[in-house]
């Protein structure tokens, strides 16, 4: 009697399987699946994206370390974008900037594809970068800016808020948050 492995194939070979979870930085070639979940996310809500996809192609190129993944069978399913800010507040500027000698980690975004939204996985997510930041030796903080009705959620994630934010998007104003990654 011969008996299979799961894994193999008819002709004794393993087959390749995509990891059934995988956290990792996004690349440039992530831009366009990072571009439809964020627009999905964000136009039925504020009517805008916090980043076009000139502007995500921008921060993969520029800081690709900032960002993290989250990918089931080869699917990004939700992610984070970020970038490093050199000032104690954020600014209008700091919506397209990244400032390599920042200590300030800015979320730019944090999105999730609309089939596995009210699952976690965007708690889940900002955990995991939370805990990846505290591996960046020269990460101090994570700001980032939000409507007030996701307060909650960042303070759950362990975000204080700051106060109104500066930057404003149209009609929209934010709240900004902080995280102390270190110290």
């Amino acid at each position: 009697v011969h008996l299979r492995s799961p894994r193999s194939s008819p002709g004794g070979q393993r087959r390749h399987t995509l990891p059934a979870s995988e956290f990792r930085c996004l690349s440039p070639e992530d831009a366009v699946s990072v571009f439809e979940i964020e627009r999905e996310a964000f136009i039925s809500v504020s009517g805008d994206c916090p980043l076009h996809l000139d502007e995500i192609r921008h921060f993969l190129n520029l800081c690709p370390e900032l960002s993290l993944g989250w990918f089931e069978e080869g699917r990004l399913v939700a992610f984070i974008i970020g970038s490093l800010w050199d000032q104690e507040r954020l600014s209008q500027a700091a919506l397209t900037l990244h400032k390599p000698q920042g200590t300030a980690v800015h979320i730019h975004v944090l999105a999730v594809h609309r089939t596995f939204r009210q699952q976690g996985k965007g708690s889940i997510l900002m955990w995991r970068y939370l805990q990846y930041l505290r591996c960046l030796p020269f990460a101090r903080r994570a700001l980032l800016m939000c409507e007030d009705f996701l307060v909650p959620f960042y303070q759950k994630c362990g975000f204080e808020p700051l106060g109104p934010c500066e930057v404003t998007v149209g009609d929209l104003a934010f709240i900004e948050m902080q995280h102390s990654v270190r110290g």
